[in-house]
């Protein structure tokens, strides 16, 4: 049986681990990968990420209210999928996302803003091989806000590389999903004890909406 989050934090920060960043004073709103190959069930990739879509509309209307910038990724290969390296052998149904296949489009639900940057990515991180790095520093953004799929693979390897590149890195509990319970679960866990803060979506929406987040204890389980 898994312990529960809470004992793995505990245990965790008996070891001097799972502290917190805490919000910067210029953040950044990151949507991962929420586009239809993945959203969409008819495509081979995808899975049911109707609730965590749903709350990343709140997400997204709250940084756009507080004038947030708002960054979204998609994922998408050359006919030949060169691009796709040995990435496409291990996961053949990336073949999916061939670029101008409505696969690679950004879920119609979220769909960006003329203002808002759609960064195409190849591999599992939003930061390898693309220009949201120095993009952010021009802007001099210091937190970065995370929503998206898979919380065990492109969400997991981009606040790796946030933290790597001096972020302070955000995920919002109810804006990230996974297509099993096990890899949302323990990335979850792993992420909130070494890599980033994992936050409510409410504690979020008040720091975007400019107002002081509601009371929380130091730690709040997962």
């Amino acid at each position: 049986m898994r312990p529960p989050a809470s004992s793995v934090l505990e245990a965790y920060r008996k070891k001097g681990l799972a502290g917190r960043v805490g919000f910067g004073l210029r953040p950044a709103l990151l949507i991962v990968d929420f586009i239809e190959g993945f959203t969409n069930l008819k495509s081979p990739l995808a899975g049911n990420f109707d609730s965590e879509v749903l709350a990343t509309r709140k997400l997204l209307r709250a940084a756009r209210r507080g004038g947030v910038p708002i960054f979204f990724t998609t994922t998408s290969y050359d006919a030949g999928f060169l691009e796709a390296g040995v990435f496409v052998r291990k996961v053949p149904s990336l073949k999916t996302l061939r670029s101008g296949s409505p696969w690679v489009q950004i879920d119609k639900r979220l769909r960006p803003l003329a203002r808002e940057i759609v960064v195409d990515k190849k591999y599992a991180s939003a930061f390898f091989g693309t220009p949201l790095a120095s993009t952010l520093r021009g802007l001099n953004v210091d937190t970065l806000v995370v929503a998206g799929c898979t919380t065990s693979g492109c969400v997991r390897a981009t606040v790796v590389d946030g933290m790597q590149h001096g972020l302070r890195v955000i995920v919002v509990r109810e804006c990230v999903g996974d297509r099993a319970p096990g890899p949302h679960e323990a990335n979850l866990i792993d992420i909130d004890g070494k890599y980033g803060d994992v936050d409510s979506l409410s504690t979020v929406l008040h720091r975007l909406d400019g107002r002081r987040p509601p009371h929380r204890s130091p730690r709040q389980p997962l």
